[in-house]
C-alpha cells in the first residue's frame, strides 16, 4: 500500500485518538522502565535516565505525526538507555501500521541495532547478552508483523466497503435503466393497443361527420363500429394494465395474453368495417404452429401497419402479404400508396420504432421505405423455428 493510502486511512484509526492520551499511556510505560532502570542503575546515570525519559516521550508527538523520523530518533535514544524503549516499540507498531513495510522495517531495524548497543554498556547479569537480544528481536519483529498485518486489514476493509457503495451505485444505476425501459415498455403497449382503436373511431365518426345524409343503415354501421373499437379499446387496455403489473420481468412479446397472428382476420373485419381497403395475399393459412411471442409480434406489425395507412394515408388502399415456412422464417409486407400531406416519408414514428424494437426482442427486424413512385412499404422478418 502506498503513502498517499496510508494518509487516508489514519484519520480514521490511530489519529482518531488524541495525541495527549497516546503520551499520557506511554507515559505510564517510561515511568516503569524509569523506575526499574533507577533501581539496577548507578547514581550517576539517574539524572540522566531521567532526561532521556523526558526526552522520549516528547518524541510521542513526532511518532504520530513523522512515524518514521520519530522512530528512528526513538531508536537512537533506546542505545542510551531503556526507558525509550516504550516509545521505540511504540513507533515500530505505529508505522507498521501505517506507513509501507520498508520504513517500519527501518524502524524496526533501528530499535534492534539500538537495543544491541544498550546491552553492551548495560547488561543484565541475569540474561546472556545473545539471549536478550534474541528476544528483544522477537519482540521487534511480533510489533512489525502485528502492525503490518492490522494496516493489511484495514485496507482490505476498505477495499470491501468500496466494493460494495460501487455494486450498490450499479444497483441504482440498473434499477434507473429498468425503469427507463419498463416505460418504453409502457409506452409501447400502449400505442399499439390505443392507437388502432382510436384510427376505427376517428374514420368511423369521420364518416358520419361528412356523410350526415348517409343512409341509416351506414350510420348504423358506423355507429357500431364506434361502440366495438370503444369497448375492444377498453378491454385491450385493461389487459396492459394486467400485464404490467405481473410481479416477473416478462416483456410484452413473451407474454402469453394479447392477440396472436391468429387473430388477424377479426383485424382485417374491423379495418374493412372503418372503410379501410385492404387486399390480403395469405399463402400459409391459419398459423397454428407458430410460437405465440412471434405471432403476437406478427399481429403488432400487421396493426400498427394498418393504423398508419388510416392515420397517413386515408382512403389508400393497402396491400398485406404473409409469407414463410417453419425454418425459413415469417415474413410480412405491407404497402399503400402515400399522399402529399403523408406522415411516412417525412420522420420515423414512434409506432415504427416499437416495431423495430419488438421484432428484435423476438431475433427479427423491421424496415420501411417509400420506393419511387411514392409508395410505402413496411416490411418485417421474424424466426419461425422448425
Amino acid at each position: 500500500m502506498d503513502t498517499a493510502t496510508c494518509e487516508v486511512a489514519q484519520p480514521r484509526t490511530w489519529r482518531s485518538v488524541p495525541v495527549g492520551v497516546t503520551t499520557v499511556a506511554i507515559g505510564v510505560l517510561v515511568a516503569s522502565m524509569l523506575w526499574s532502570a533507577v533501581r539496577a542503575s548507578s547514581a550517576a546515570l539517574v539524572g540522566t535516565d531521567i532526561a532521556l525519559a523526558v526526552a522520549a516521550l516528547t518524541l510521542v508527538p513526532v511518532v504520530v505525526r513523522r512515524p518514521e523520523i520519530g522512530g528512528v530518533l526513538a531508536g537512537l535514544l533506546v542505545a542510551l538507555s531503556p526507558v525509550a524503549t516504550p516509545v521505540a516499540s511504540f513507533a515500530v507498531l505505529f508505522t507498521a501500521r501505517n506507513r509501507p513495510f520498508r520504513q517500519a522495517a527501518t524502524t524496526a531495524a533501528v530499535g534492534v541495532a539500538g537495543e544491541a548497543v544498550q546491552a553492551i554498556w548495560r547488561p543484565v547479569p541475569s540474561l546472556p547478552y545473545g539471549w536478550r537480544l534474541l528476544l528483544l528481536a522477537i519482540a521487534y519483529a511480533a510489533l512489525l508483523g502485528w502492525g503490518t498485518w492490522a494496516q493489511a486489514r484495514h485496507a482490505l476493509l476498505a477495499a470491501l466497503r468500496d466494493r460494495a457503495r460501487r455494486a450498490e451505485q450499479e444497483q441504482e444505476r440498473r434499477v434507473v435503466e429498468a425503469r427507463a425501459a419498463e416505460r418504453s415498455r409502457i409506452a409501447r403497449e400502449m400505442h399499439d393497443v390505443l392507437a388502432h382503436r382510436l384510427s376505427l373511431l376517428a374514420a368511423a365518426a369521420g364518416a358520419m361527420e361528412y356523410r350526415p345524409d348517409a343512409p341509416p343503415e351506414r350510420l348504423s354501421a358506423a355507429a357500431g363500429v364506434i361502440r366495438a373499437s370503444a369497448h375492444h379499446a377498453l378491454d385491450e387496455l385493461r389487459e396492459v394494465i394486467t400485464l404490467l403489473r405481473r410481479d416477473d420481468a416478462e416483456s410484452p412479446t413473451d407474454a402469453p395474453a394479447g392477440q396472436t397472428l391468429a387473430d388477424l382476420p377479426r383485424l382485417l373485419d374491423e379495418a374493412r368495417a372503418a372503410g379501410q381497403q385492404i387486399e390480403v395475399d395469405d399463402p400459409i393459412g391459419p398459423p397454428v404452429d407458430i410460437p405465440p411471442a412471434v405471432g403476437r409480434t406478427a399481429y403488432r406489425i400487421a396493426q400498427e401497419a394498418l393504423t398508419n395507412a388510416r392515420k397517413h394515408a386515408a382512403g389508400q388502399p393497402v396491400r398485406l402479404v404473409l409469407g414463410g415456412a417453419p425454418g425459413s422464417g415469417l415474413s410480412i409486407a405491407v404497402s399503400n400508396p402515400t399522399t402529399p400531406d403523408s406522415g411516412a416519408t417525412g420522420s420515423i414514428g414512434t409506432g415504427l420504432i416499437g416495431l423495430a424494437e419488438r421484432a428484435a426482442l423476438t431475433g427479427g427486424r423491421v424496415a420501411h421505405h417509400v420506393d419511387a413512385a411514392g409508395r410505402f412499404h413496411l416490411t418485417a422478418w421474424l424466426p419461425w423455428p422448425t
